[in-house]
């Protein structure tokens, strides 16, 4: 069972660690890459657990609520290049939204406590994989120019180029004309 706490304390780790938002970037461009996000409901899950940095593993948790499962055709997908991919039914506890006197907890003023069904499903990513997907990534941004900036290249005429076009022009319209 989670806890949102743990959920909130997990991301505002990521966030004040310039390496794990780093990694958690470069894992969410690999998903990207591997087009993970083009099966259901992968797009709408939330982190919940890492990114944990192992010598040749990064794992990451992300939960989806039960009724929004993701498509496993997209964990398959992964399980092509090496991830190790888990599904797991859980719960989540997070606190009730205050709407009537109902929802407040005895002695308090805060919502009472709803434990909900999640999916949870963690990814371990090969680094080799994230370090690939990132050098290909890398090359792209290194390769493509700007051509809105560099200069047109329009074509010179040199004073000999122009009588040899007009001297051309002449040569051919005598070869279309019939001897009769």
């Amino acid at each position: 069972m989670r806890d949102i706490t743990d959920v909130v304390k997990n991301i505002s780790e990521i966030y004040d660690s310039d390496v794990a938002f780093t990694v958690l970037k470069d894992f969410e461009r690999v998903l990207d890459d591997l087009d993970v996000y083009v099966y259901d409901n992968w797009d709408e899950g939330e982190i919940v657990f890492g990114p944990k940095i192992s010598r040749h593993w990064v794992t990451c948790a992300f939960m989806w609520e039960a009724d929004n499962m993701p498509d496993p055709m997209g964990g398959k997908r992964l399980l092509d290049y090496d991830c190790k991919v888990t599904y797991k039914k859980d719960k989540i506890i997070r606190p009730r939204k205050i709407r009537k006197p109902d929802d407040i907890r005895p002695g308090t003023k805060k919502g009472k406590l709803d434990t909900l069904p999640i999916w949870v499903v963690e990814i371990m990513m090969p680094k080799k994989l994230i370090a690939d997907i990132y050098g290909g990534y890398k090359a792209m941004q290194d390769y493509e120019v700007d051509t809105g900036t560099e200069g047109a290249v329009t074509p010179e005429t040199q004073p000999a180029d122009t009588g040899a076009e007009a001297s051309a022009d002449v040569a051919d319209a005598g070869a279309d004309l019939e001897t009769v």
